[in-house]
């Protein structure tokens, strides 16, 4: 059994975004330094860390000389290089492994290991030639999904198809990548299980969300999902599967589609946490930050109980700033509204600036008190100048 690594240690974390930030937080709030390396300055994350560093993924020296310096090493962001997560593994714990972060970052890997665990997943086919794209066709005939094997998130890399006979097309526009084609699922709602697992294997996971997304981007998220019993067992069963059978030290997430049936299929993993948990920071006991450090630093896990009935989350896209400075004022008005702001400067429409939590009663009281706060910030500018 390793040892705990206790308060006052310094930890690592290669990527210098808002998860990286809000992991920085949790931890110093518990008594840890934090030590951030990424490609750029005055990052989310660097501005509360204790260290910046800034360095290339790519310059393994300089990652290796990052990873001597810190007690453990996690990531913010599953676009890390496999390569740095190995050159960091030779001289601190990395967690969650390099090996989680090699199988949640290719799509072609993900799938195969969804597969091998026995977990539900649409129905889909490998091109990694051209010799292969008969063989997907007629595999998925229908309407369906090509997505890049690798490096896509928030809808990024891939592009709906009405039916086989525009593959070829499309995956020469796409560049020719590795992909995957995967058959259109028709679902009732999307949701996500947060879930964590400590160094001794204990296991954490919050009920299942429910989100929504607007442009591939997570709009609004609210907990818990309005499903059955039946459905979050099944949610938390396959979660739990992910968790132990990639031997996950450390927070990942499932992206689940609910069926017009009930069932579930796995969309995709993310092995850290994410922008559906955000709001656990201000709706539970313990947030899936805290829990992240907790469990990287082999620390029991946290609870997972509610402080309310019910929550919602709204994120702040850089579209609001597109009149200006938003009206925070207004938005705070709402007495059980909470605003978690990142840092960044650059407000570029579809980009994450920051999100709003808000506690309630019901579900229904909840998402509507973030959504009209959210609408607030803009309100009160004239009408040409709103933002989105």
């Amino acid at each position: 059994m390793n040892a705990p690594i206790l308060p006052g240690a310094e930890l690592g974390v290669l990527g210098g975004g808002q998860l990286g930030r809000m992991f920085t937080v949790a931890a110093a709030r518990l008594g840890y330094r934090v030590a951030v390396y990424a490609p750029d300055d005055d990052t989310p994350a660097g501005q509360v860390a204790c260290r910046e560093l800034r360095g290339s993924y790519d310059d393994l020296d300089a990652v290796a000389a990052f990873a001597r310096s810190v007690a453990v090493v996690t990531f913010e962001f599953e676009n890390v290089p496999l390569a740095t997560a190995e050159t960091a593994a030779r001289h601190a714990p990395v967690r969650p492994a390099g090996r989680v972060l090699g199988t949640t970052q290719d799509r072609l890997r993900e799938k195969a290991a969804l597969t091998r665990l026995g977990l539900p997943v649409a129905p889909h086919a490998a091109i990694e030639t051209e010799a292969d794209l008969a063989r997907a066709a007629a595999a998925v005939p229908g309407p369906s999904v090509l997505k890049t094997a690798a490096w896509g998130y928030d809808g990024k890399g891939q592009v709906r198809l009405s039916g086989a006979a525009e593959l070829p097309a499309a995956w020469v526009r796409m560049g020719r990548p590795r992909a995957v084609l995967e058959a259109f699922v028709p679902f009732r709602r999307e949701l996500s299980v947060v879930g964590v697992r400590g160094l001794d294997g204990a296991v954490a996971l919050y009920e299942p969300f429910g989100n929504a997304h607007a442009h591939h981007v997570l709009d609004v998220t609210v907990w818990p999902a309005p499903v059955s019993a039946a459905t979050r067992a099944e949610a938390a069963a396959i979660a739990r599967a992910v968790l132990e059978g990639l031997d996950v030290v450390g927070v990942l997430t499932v992206e689940l589609f609910e069926l017009d049936d009930g069932r579930l299929v796995v969309n995709e993993l993310a092995p850290r946490p994410h922008n559906s948990g955000h709001l656990t920071i201000d709706a539970h006991t313990c947030g899936q930050f805290e829990q992240q450090v907790r469990a990287v630093c082999g620390l029991p896990l946290g609870s997972v109980d509610a402080v309310a009935p019910a929550a919602a989350m709204a994120n702040l896209m850089g579209d609001l700033w597109a009149g200006g400075t938003p009206d925070w004022r207004a938005g705070l008005a709402y007495p059980t509204a909470r605003l978690h702001l990142y840092g960044k400067d650059d407000a570029r429409p579809g980009r994450k600036m920051g999100h709003l939590t808000a506690l309630g009663p019901t579900v229904a009281a909840a998402e509507a008190t973030v959504r009209e706060a959210r609408a607030a910030l803009t309100l009160r500018r004239p009408a040409a100048l709103r933002g989105a």
